[in-house]
């Protein structure tokens, strides 16, 4: 049997170490190859790491701790066949387990010591547990072969064990607890902390870090309009059935938005670039970042040369990056390179945000919620789903003329998508 160290992968140059955030396997377990193992938090990115072989294995981190690239976090010890036992099975022609026990008084404890005495046939596991709660093997009905008690056996007879309490404590508490309830029947019978404590992951530290650098290191300025949506949906309506059937995806909005940035990226190449020290430098090409929601915090992986990408192509891509990002899959090049990013806030709802911009990018494109307001049109009013656009901006490089321009170009392409197809 042959033993195989659980490493941390490297994950990029910049990387060292990060935080055991969870383990998927129990220590002991059985595991598959691939199986997902153990999810590590850095302050870039959350990865998992897999088995390189299947069979049972040691943890040795725990939760919590931090751990560098290259270090053991466990070991698998590979076994034959895709399958254990808890226990290994009788010899053929062995009599049946219940021949083979000493009458059940020799297995007794003396009355000093209530852990039962375990039979020597019993796997590691079920040796351990019964020492743990005290269950007695040789009264649990076994699921293993040939009616052997297996782990998973021993854990539900412990979970059903009634925890027993004399009548002298438990009487007490109740009279208290409904002596209580009379005095206050507002106090909850079972209360529960007022607070909890839990420290920041590497991931959301370095979001903190990187929101406060923007502020303080940029002239950071939001200027805003609002778009009027009925071109785009009416778009969307009249060939979503054909563009689904096609491509195998939904046509959504994201797509329609990064194709009108780099359209203003265009116009206003001011908008396309960053500041190195005291050069400007400007950017060809158009890596759009898309601003991701998930558990760990906000991802912003980039969707690379969206100027040469069709409507489709930037839908999967999205939907490829979204997916990976919120399943601790991103890598960090996935991460790296974007020269601007489009945030979008109305799916959760909101009506009016500044997003901060994504350091060293120059700005960032804020969506939001769309809403059916009246405006005038024509000189009368009319009912029309609208969405308030958002562009925050280093106002060291990007000059509010450029910015409100920027933010037009964007806002006449959303109402007229056709300028998309003649390039004006």
């Amino acid at each position: 049997m042959a033993s195989i160290e659980v490493k941390i992968p490297p994950m990029g140059e910049s990387i060292s170490s990060g935080i055991l955030a969870k383990w998927h396997v129990a220590d002991g377990e059985l595991v598959k190859k691939d199986q997902p193992l153990f999810e590590l938090e850095t302050d870039k990115i959350t990865s998992e790491g897999t088995a390189e072989t299947a069979g049972r294995i040691a943890l040795k981190a725990a939760v919590g701790d931090e751990v560098k690239i290259g270090q053991v976090v466990a070991t698998i010890d590979s076994v034959v066949g895709s399958q254990e036992s808890e226990v290994s099975p009788p010899p053929a022609g062995s009599p049946p387990t219940s021949d083979l026990r000493p009458p059940t008084s020799d297995l007794r404890p003396p009355t000093s010591d209530p852990r039962p005495l375990v039979s020597a046939e019993a796997s590691p596991a079920v040796r351990r547990i019964a020492a743990e709660t005290g269950v007695d093997p040789a009264v649990v009905a076994g699921s293993g072969k040939a009616g052997r008690v297996t782990k998973g056996d021993m854990l539900a007879a412990g979970a059903a064990k009634p925890v027993a309490t004399s009548a002298s404590e438990s009487k007490p508490a109740a009279t208290t607890d409904s002596q209580s309830a009379i005095r206050n029947p507002q106090l909850p019978t079972t209360p529960g902390p007022r607070q909890t404590r839990r420290k920041m992951s590497p991931l959301r530290q370095k979001i903190a870090q990187r929101l406060v650098a923007a502020q303080h290191e940029a002239a950071m300025l939001t200027t805003f309009n609002e778009a009027d949506m009925s071109a785009v949906i009416a778009l969307r309506t009249k060939y979503q059935d054909d563009f689904v059937k096609k491509h195998g995806l939904k046509l959504g909005f994201m797509s329609f938005f990064a194709k009108a940035a780099v359209h203003a990226l265009r116009e206003v190449p001011a908008v396309n670039a960053q500041l190195d020290g005291d050069s400007i430098v400007e950017n060809h090409y158009y890596d759009i970042g898309v601003a991701v929601s998930t558990e760990k915090g906000l991802m912003v992986p980039v969707i690379r040369d969206c100027d040469t990408l069709g409507m489709a192509d930037i839908e999967k891509a999205i939907a490829d990056v979204a997916k990976r990002a919120r399943e601790s899959k991103i890598t960090l090049a996935d991460l790296e390179g974007g020269v601007f990013t489009i945030t979008n806030g109305g799916i959760f709802g909101s009506m009016l945000s500044t997003p901060i911009i994504n350091p060293p990018q120059s700005a960032i494109l804020g969506l939001h919620a769309i809403n059916e307001r009246p405006i005038a049109l024509n000189g009368q009013v009319a009912i029309r789903p609208m969405m308030y656009l958002a562009l925050s901006y280093d106002h060291r490089l990007v000059d509010g003329k450029e910015a409100v321009t920027f933010l037009m170009k964007v806002k006449q392409v959303i109402e007229d998508p056709a300028r998309l197809v003649i390039g004006i």
